[in-house]
């Protein structure tokens, strides 16, 4: 019996992986194939099935205007993610630990309706935002900017932030702040030196949504941008005309999801631990 439950333990996860890693294998020889490549069917094999070639991954550093020069919206989208993922991250830590703690009232307004508000803008669709967005950028002249971006996506991230980090704290017993302040802390060293390090399952897990929806986004970062500012998406997107060069946008994708395939294994052993955050010994 224990044989026959291990067959299936392993057999599930060898599919799984399988139907995972596939795409990645399939747009790997991708990116190494030429158009006669593509065309005459599936094939995976280099040199015996296909000769490959480099043009898909040359295309993407060509500054002649046959490619794209991925470098600029590469460089784009880490500065606009990763600061807007870390502000909204600061403020969504505040927030949540202040919502976790304290009790608020405005008329039949609590704090679960608060929280409720912040999850309640990532149930929005984000056509909703778009016209207000674009007008604020417009008026405030930061309209295709990175600066800009920045802005919006803080708007849109810091829900995430809030609903993540207000779970964690809620798991850390009110005791400890109280401990302590008896100990002569003040609220923001209680927050700063015994909670907030009791929490740093929570604030990777926080980190790491607001760096997956933020660098993912493609309908803000078109939206908002014209031809001084351009992020990762929309530069891979404009790839596609009437005859995709699909080597060029396996490369490109390939390249996308590698900053989010590297963290995530970074992070992993917080991913893991992150339902004992609560746990103080």
């Amino acid at each position: 019996m224990l044989t026959f439950y291990r067959f299936l333990k392993y057999g599930a996860i060898i599919c799984w992986s399988t139907f995972v890693v596939s795409p990645f294998l399939w747009a790997l020889t991708t990116s190494f194939k030429t158009t006669e490549g593509v065309v005459s069917g599936a094939k995976y094999i280099p040199w015996f099935q296909y000769k490959p070639s480099l043009e898909g991954w040359r295309n993407l550093f060509d500054r002649t205007g046959k490619g794209i020069d991925i470098v600029a919206p590469y460089l784009s989208s880490l500065t606009v993610t990763i600061s807007a993922s870390f502000i909204s991250l600061v403020l969504g830590t505040l927030a949540a630990y202040g919502l976790s703690r304290y009790s608020y009232k405005a008329g039949p307004i609590k704090n679960s309706d608060i929280t409720f508000f912040f999850i309640s803008q990532r149930i929005m669709p984000p056509i909703v935002l778009a016209i207000p967005f674009f007008l604020m950028l417009q008026a405030l002249g930061l309209l295709d900017t990175m600066l800009g971006l920045i802005i919006v996506y803080i708007a849109l991230l810091m829900p995430i932030a809030v609903w993540v980090m207000v779970d964690f704290f809620g798991k850390i017993p009110v005791e400890l702040d109280e401990t302590a302040m008896l100990d002569g802390c003040n609220p923001i060293e209680s927050f700063l030196r015994v909670i907030l390090p009791n929490c740093k399952p929570g604030l990777v897990v926080g980190g790491l949504f607001c760096m997956i929806f933020g660098w993912n986004d493609f309908f803000f970062a078109f939206i908002l941008t014209f031809t001084n500012t351009q992020l990762l998406p929309v530069a891979v997107v404009a790839l596609n005309s009437s005859v995709s060069p699909w080597w060029t946008l396996s490369a490109s994708a390939l390249i996308s999801v590698g900053p989010l395939v590297v963290l995530a294994f970074v992070v992993e052993k917080y991913l893991s631990s992150g339902n004992l955050s609560g746990a103080i010994k």
